[in-house]
């Protein structure tokens, strides 16, 4: 996938997160860009291993149901953050 196609997804799945997941986040653009691809790479390693049984470190596609994956990815991203974050303090 091409970067323009990363920064699309990342955008996409990133406000969407955001949007869904309880509270408020924190951020800019950039950030919400970061957390859509790392969403991406979470949701498509969970996908892959659903799918196969195996590990591999695999992101989705620049499609719809790319970008329902990449948002259930990022919202585990978001859960998982704070959780880490609010031990911090």
């Amino acid at each position: 996938m091409n970067i323009l196609a990363w920064i699309i997804l990342g955008l996409l799945a990133g406000a969407i997160a955001k949007a869904i997941y309880p509270g408020r986040q924190g951020g800019g653009l950039l950030s919400t860009m970061i957390l859509g691809i790392v969403g991406a790479f979470i949701g498509g390693t969970i996908v892959t291993v659903l799918e196969t049984g195996t590990l591999a470190f695999t992101a989705t596609s620049l499609s719809i149901p790319g970008i329902l994956v990449a948002v259930l990815g990022a919202i585990l991203a978001i859960f998982i953050y704070n959780k880490f974050a609010s031990r911090a303090y």
